[in-house]
């Protein structure tokens, strides 16, 4: 028979599968050779306590052949002759799962993207680090995987309502990811991995007859009787298809500027801006998991912060443990920062984005005009990072403040070391961040400090700009045929579309577009 179990074990047990076994068996009351195998359901760590518990799921075999975990299976079908084409503007997840989920429908799809495929993107990233130069087409957030792939692969999402997070997962290992992100409570697939992934699910969508073109990056759409028909590339390449899924991700700016020339409606859309904070990853070991050192049993510690100022959310966004700080620019002249950790999240710094809730009323409120347009916030975003720029000094060197100096205003006349590779900078953050951001984020560092102990300290460092946690700008649609409410055919996505939040939640609304767009050229 099979049994479901819940196992509350120590790190050194729940690494031990030896031991597992033996504590089926004794829950069963049954000889261990009894036990054939077990498979891992659900795992997670409780460290709320002085002794940190691992909670296993797992589901045993009991006097019955033990069976491996049995994956779910995709029909991924030639489309290399079919009539129906569509248009994919973006290789990130919701792009790329887009396309995939086209290909079982029998439809070819036609990936454009911007950048470069994800190997190419390395030797940018590179002159990003090391010489502070931006390429705009190619960085960490353009290029073949979206800006998820160079930025850590956290698959954790909270949007069950909007699709099969089990689907997404094990399309995931399908195309080589561990089996363990299927039941980790927060799966983590890490920077260094990720690259064959996406390039495994880019050979698949070309394996079965779609397209997947790079340095192709849309200028323009064929737009006739508000039904578009197709877009132009930059080098004046005219494509036509059946539908058009605008997948560009949240830092496509020039995306929003085509759309409000052409007069196709877009809205200006809350989001988050603040600091990257980094400590000593020893530091929040301790404070989480409440001993001296982790020891080897016990994963480097996350955290999750949030804090209400004066009805302003601050909360912590992308944590990363064992992680690197990285430059997220998409042009010159603006710095904005990201982390990311590599799988087995064994660098020597802790680093988080602590951001603000930025409304529109808030830009209105500290602008000089007063007045509000559809791209509002992504104007007051890039005034952000452009001054974070400047204060930085230039060759994309990161203004940055120790965390206690920081919130009682005084410079910092040395700063601790930092993973940030182009470098940091003293400066005074309250120059570079609006003063409602500025205020809030002094408050919140605080009352963090007291909700966790020893975070609040000068050996954490304090890194501007964290701004892309999202899209500034939203896309509508409509509600039941995902097209946009004016033009016919055009299928906005994503995170940049301002539908998503994270490489799965975006990766779920890849694949619901195409369903719909499947749906609607079924009916004719």
């Amino acid at each position: 028979m099979q049994k479901t179990i819940q196992l509350k074990l120590s790190p050194q047990e729940a690494s031990d599968h030896a031991f597992i076994h033996q504590q089926i068996a004794a829950i069963e009351n049954t000889d261990p050779a009894n036990v054939t195998g077990f498979t891992i359901l659900k795992h997670s760590i409780d460290a709320r306590s002085r002794q940190p518990w691992f909670n296993l799921k797992v589901n045993a075999f009991i006097n019955e052949p033990y069976q491996q975990r049995e994956l779910q299976s995709f029909q991924f079908k030639d489309v290399s002759k079919a009539e129906k084409k569509v248009i994919v503007i973006g290789a990130g997840p919701a792009g790329l799962f887009a396309a995939l989920q086209l290909i079982e429908n029998g439809i070819q799809p036609i990936v454009l993207e911007r950048g470069k495929d994800v190997k190419s993107r390395r030797r940018d990233l590179a002159a990003m680090n090391k010489e502070g130069i931006v390429n705009p087409e190619s960085n960490y957030c353009f290029g073949e995987g979206g800006a998820g792939t160079y930025s850590d692969g956290k698959l954790y999402t909270r949007s069950n309502k909007r699709g099969d997070i089990d689907r997404i997962l094990n399309l995931f290992v399908r195309f080589g990811a561990e089996e363990k992100i299927l039941y980790e409570a927060h799966p983590h697939i890490g920077t260094n991995k990720l690259p064959k992934i996406i390039t495994a699910m880019r050979d698949q969508v070309i394996d079965c007859g779609g397209k997947v073109l790079f340095d192709q990056k849309v200028v323009d759409f064929i737009i006739d009787n508000h039904i578009l028909k197709g877009v132009i590339t930059q080098d004046g390449t005219s494509i036509e298809a059946e539908a058009t899924i605008l997948a560009t991700g949240h830092s496509a700016r020039d995306i929003f500027h085509l759309l409000h020339k052409k007069n196709i409606l877009i809205e200006a859309k809350p989001f988050a801006l603040g600091v990257r904070a980094e400590h000593p990853q020893s530091l929040i070991d301790k404070a989480q998991y409440k001993c001296d050192t982790r020891g080897a049993y016990l994963p480097p510690a996350s955290y999750s912060l949030v804090q209400q100022v004066n009805h302003i959310g601050v909360f912590s966004f992308c944590m990363c443990p064992g992680g690197i700080i990285a430059p997220a620019a998409t042009a010159p002249n603006e710095i904005v920062v990201n982390g990311w950790s590599p799988s087995k999240r064994n660098n020597p710094y802790a680093n988080s984005g602590i951001v603000v809730q930025v409304q529109l009323a808030d830009v209105i409120n500290n602008s000089k005009s007063g007045e509000a347009d559809p791209l509002a916030l992504l104007n007051f975003q890039q005034e952000v990072e452009y001054k974070a720029f400047q204060s930085g000094g230039g060759a994309l060197k990161a203004p940055a403040q120790r965390m206690v100096d920081f919130c009682t205003n005084k410079f910092s006349s040395t700063l601790p070391d930092c993973s940030y590779l182009p470098g940091i900078s003293s400066a005074d953050l309250s120059e570079v961040l609006p003063s409602f951001i500025h205020g809030a984020l002094q408050k919140a560092f605080v009352e963090f400090g007291k909700k966790m102990r020893g975070y609040y300290t000068n050996e954490a460092v304090l890194v501007a700009t964290e701004s892309r946690t999202s899209s500034p700008v939203r896309i509508p649609r409509d509600t039941a045929t995902l097209q946009h409410p004016q033009v016919k055919n055009l299928y906005p996505c994503g995170e940049g579309a301002g539908y998503a939040g994270g490489i799965v939640s975006a990766a779920m609304d890849g694949e619901r577009v195409a369903r719909s767009i499947t749906q609607k050229i079924a009916a004719g």
